[in-house]
């Protein structure tokens, strides 16, 4: 599609920093990076959603397949990483070419932890300022 980002982008009629490519994906760092790694796997074939692949495509296998190849050459396949796919508006996608999301360097694990710890602390902290104890 002519007024597709990610197709210009394959296209290369914009630029991008590629970490990968092959026949049926392409793979280029996110240009508004939501972690300190962030990369962006796009299939070469223009489809919307993930609602849009076509039954018995195989494309999601192999943007697995490639997610832990970039993972592995990235040096983050056993400390972790989050791989995302966004669908729809209301999903959070903001552009209708399907791409899956790598991000690392932040620990999103020990973040989500950390804030449990938080949230239930508060809780209790607001429950005894609540029900004072008798």
């Amino acid at each position: 599609m002519a007024d597709c980002l990610f197709c210009n982008i394959i296209a290369e009629k914009i630029p991008a920093r590629t970490v990968y490519e092959d026949e049926r994906v392409v793979a280029f760092h996110d240009a508004y990076p939501s972690a300190p790694l962030h990369i962006l796997i796009v299939p070469r074939h223009h489809v919307p959603t993930l609602n849009d692949i076509p039954d018995g495509d195989d494309i999601l296998t192999h943007i697995g397949k490639v997610a832990r190849k970039i993972a592995e050459d990235h040096g983050i396949a056993e400390s972790g990483y989050r791989f995302v796919i966004n669908v729809n508006k209301g999903g959070g996608q903001v552009i209708f070419h399907l791409h899956a999301h790598i991000m690392a360097g932040n620990d999103f694990g020990m973040k989500i932890i950390l804030a449990g710890i938080g949230v239930s602390i508060a809780w209790r902290k607001l429950v005894s300022w609540i029900r004072p104890r008798s």
